[in-house]
């Protein structure tokens, strides 16, 4: 066994992030991935530095553990080889709106027909039922539409991203447990079924359980919005020489740390007294914390509040992050030469398992590498293959 998704094939029509993110996890898992691409490729091919070209950094880190194929599925031949390979699968993920599913013939029913047992999981913007769902959506407008950049107004001044691509990788995790659950279910029912996760609703409900706030009562007895993690004054501490990331939470913190400090009148402050009044003059409170912290070094802070175990860290850049020592002490970047793109890193699955641990297998593939590969075991002859190639509906980019 190589992971606790052994012996489950997945049949991915997805592109860009959320489709491909949620892909590889299944495959570190153990599943066997098999890609389906166009003739063009997967568009992240082409993003970030790269050794050769349509191998960009961006598609090695979310297509480890995978098989490609190329596939014209807007030519008759092309359907009918995607077809074939769901027969044979466990799971179909795709990201293509509703519509666009139903005319290329790739909808439920129609999947279903070959493979009654399949999980059929459909992941786009917006649930096909309301008014949105045929609206384009990538990270950016589905950020904007569940008010995170509206959020990030609210706390710095003017609206932002995240600097990351928060939607699609969101959605992508509640793809994985959602597809899982869906397995767990076939095994006691013996039943596939279909599948929606939609990104805006996804991302609602990511970012909305501690910004309902007074809002969560009907009627409203306040307005939305965590007023903690919204105060403008919530961000690293400066010190004298650079900063630090430190959050006194409980009670027995704020003691310690105003104890350290010698700040009696901070600490006897009625409006600090406990986790409900720091809430509600959280501003106050954090313009005292940047006075406090402005007064000593970085590393002095360290020393001073680690043996309490209180909250804190200095921050770590990006790069910094490679040569992290948790990081670096588990094992979490792991370097693998890859056949065409020489000795490359990429961070480990987070999660471990005891009894069934999932592994690194296979290097991201080049476009339709296993191409000839997977349409065999689908089932077609050679003769069939040679017309796919032919009519540029497949390449072999073995």
């Amino acid at each position: 066994m190589t992971g606790p998704l052994a012996g489950v094939r997945v049949v991915e029509i997805t592109s860009v992030v959320l489709g491909p993110f949620a892909a590889q996890i299944l495959g570190d898992l153990g599943a066997d991935v098999i890609k389906i691409e166009p003739l063009s490729g997967d568009t992240t091919r082409h993003i970030g530095p790269n050794r050769n070209p349509a191998m960009g950094s961006m598609y090695l880190g979310m297509n480890r553990n995978k098989r490609s194929v190329v596939l014209d599925l807007k030519k008759p031949g092309g359907r009918a080889a995607a077809l074939k390979l769901a027969a044979g699968a466990d799971v179909l993920l795709h990201n293509l709106r509703p519509g666009a599913a139903n005319r290329l013939g790739l909808s439920y029913g129609e999947v279903k027909a070959v493979n009654p047992k399949i999980i059929y999981c459909a992941t786009y913007g917006y649930r096909a039922a309301g008014p949105y769902a045929e609206h384009p959506a990538y990270d950016d407008i589905i950020q904007a539409k569940s008010a995170v950049p509206e959020l990030q107004r609210t706390a710095q001044g003017e609206p932002y991203y995240m600097p990351s691509v928060v939607a699609d990788k969101t959605t992508s995790l509640a793809v994985v447990y959602a597809i899982n659950a869906a397995l767990f279910y076939r095994e006691r029912s013996g039943e596939g079924q279909a599948i929606e996760v939609p990104m805006f609703e996804s991302m609602v409900a990511f970012t909305m359980p501690e910004h309902l706030f007074g809002q969560t009562f009907e009627p409203p007895i306040g307005s939305a919005g965590y007023v903690r993690v919204l105060s403008p004054h919530r961000k690293p501490q400066k010190t004298m020489d650079g900063y630090i990331a430190v959050l006194p939470h409980t009670d027995a913190h704020w003691r310690y740390f105003l104890g350290i400090a010698g700040r009696d009148d901070v600490l006897n402050d009625e409006r600090f007294s406990n986790v409900a009044t720091r809430t509600q003059f959280i501003d106050e409170l954090y313009e005292q914390l940047a006075d406090i912290i402005a007064e000593r070094t970085t590393e002095e802070w360290l020393e001073l509040l680690d043996p309490a175990q209180l909250p804190l860290t200095a921050l770590n850049t990006p790069d910094e992050l490679i040569d992290d020592p948790q990081l670096n002490a588990t094992g979490f970047w792991q370097e693998v030469d890859h056949p065409s793109e020489g000795r490359v890193r990429m961070p480990d699955q987070p999660i471990g398992f005891s009894k069934s641990p999932g592994t690194y297998r296979r290097h991201a593939p080049r476009l339709g590498e296993q191409s000839i590969e997977l349409l065999r075991e689908a089932g077609l002859d050679e003769s069939e293959i040679e017309a796919l190639l032919k009519d540029r509906v497949t390449v072999d980019g073995a």
